[in-house]
């Protein structure tokens, strides 16, 4: 998913200075954004508390919505660099395409993962034919300086892993978890997990001490570490930890999202993840000029035009505001 944003806020990411290197228990509230006029998402990566939790950089929460009478999801081709996407969904499926030549359906608790590598672009739709509700979460992962110019690529995995254990399912879409690793290709240590958990629920969750660690809520009601987090926010845990205690008020979903701290500092703008200003000028008028990026064929619309950069150089911001 593009971030849709047309006044995008450039900022400086990652960097272990700014790591918590302790547990803690940080609860971080969305900014509602609107998307291609109508859907509303409920950012909370990057946030005004927190930049980064590992490698992901990015995380919009959406839905549930009634689309039934709706078209839906409607995110025109657009561009990505230096990065990695994920596509999740609970309910509904989303329509992906991109320059590689990808066309694939993404259903819930499938994972859709894009490479952008170097270059890539892309579009996101709800199928025409589609289910009533629609409701997911797209995540960015940074790419570290030694694959960040890699050929774009696209994988789906309908099948994934899981962890278990009484009223717990965890579904590892990307990374390591408890000895179940996803096929999806990663390239920083990191953990993505999807755990769907019954009322009255309690489990203890092994956790690498050396990762820092967040809980967004999808659903439900759910008691992590002690603290309750309701649908649309995001736990921020810190690192320190070798189990995390949870209990479910009611059925519910969450994510898992940790990894290794991210080393490099990092410029984020619109739909880029660079190391400089230069290189952000650059890709956005590769985009505009419509070389690079490729071609995204079958969107019946138009490409989505990048937005103006602000007139100041990029102000470092760090991991934490």
């Amino acid at each position: 998913m593009s971030n849709l944003d047309r006044a995008p806020v450039p900022s400086v990411c990652g960097g272990r200075g700014f790591v918590v290197a302790e547990p803690v228990r940080e609860l971080l509230s969305p900014r509602r954004v609107t998307l291609g006029g109508s859907t509303e998402v409920r950012r909370l990566l990057p946030n005004l508390g927190r930049r980064m939790i590992g490698a992901w950089a990015f995380v919009d929460h959406y839905g549930p919505d009634d689309i039934a009478d709706e078209p839906g999801m409607q995110v025109p081709p657009h561009p990505h660099t230096g990065l990695q996407t994920v596509s999740w969904l609970h309910e509904g499926e989303v329509l992906h395409r991109d320059s590689t030549g990808s066309l694939q359906t993404i259903g819930p608790r499938q994972l859709g993962l894009m490479t952008s590598g170097r270059a890539i672009s892309h579009s996101e739709e709800s199928p025409r034919r589609h289910a009533r509700f629609l409701h997911g979460a797209q995540l960015w992962v940074a790419l570290p300086d030694e694959h960040r110019h890699t050929e774009p690529s696209f994988e789906y995995h309908p099948e994934l892993p899981t962890v278990t254990a009484p009223g717990l399912t965890a579904t590892v879409f990307l990374g390591d978890l408890d000895g179940s690793r996803s096929p999806g290709t990663a390239y920083t240590p990191i953990v993505g997990a999807d755990l769907a958990l019954r009322r009255g629920a309690e489990a203890r969750l092994p956790l690498e001490p050396d990762f820092e660690y967040g809980v967004l809520a999808m659903s439900g009601e759910v008691r992590v570490d002690g603290v309750p987090v309701l649908p649309g926010s995001l736990l921020y845990l810190g690192c320190g930890r070798s189990a995390l205690p949870l209990r479910a008020e009611s059925d519910a979903g969450i994510m898992l999202l940790g990894g290794e701290p991210f080393a490099e500092e990092l410029l984020m703008w619109w739909n880029f993840i660079a190391r400089s200003q230069e290189e952000i000028l650059q890709a956005r008028a590769d985009w505009m000029k419509g070389t690079r990026f490729g071609e995204v064929k079958g969107y019946d619309g138009e490409p989505l035009p990048a937005p103006q950069l602000p007139p100041v150089p990029l102000k470092p911001r760090g991991r934490v505001r």
